[in-house]
């Protein structure tokens, strides 16, 4: 099974970010797990916090080619998550 998640994921990296992003989300709404009460209202404030964190310069962003490339020397070098 591994390798075709793995064929699937080199096929999904060749689509435009949008198609990407449709498809992530596509995939998580397949999962169908209904959330527990008060997630959503704790997933809002996390977002709401992490807003602030990138706004006020506390935290900066990582480049997705970077942790990209980052995760396939970790899968090369035979990390296994």
């Amino acid at each position: 099974m591994l390798t075709s998640v793995v064929q699937l994921f080199t096929e999904a990296c060749r689509l435009d970010e949008g198609d990407r992003a449709a498809l992530a989300g596509l995939l998580l709404a397949s999962l169908n797990q209904v959330p527990s009460p008060g997630v959503e209202a704790a997933w809002s404030e996390e977002i709401e916090r992490r807003v602030r964190e990138l706004d006020s310069g506390e935290v900066k962003t990582v480049a997705w080619e970077d942790v990209k490339n980052r995760l396939l020397e970790l899968e090369k070098d035979g990390y296994e998550a």
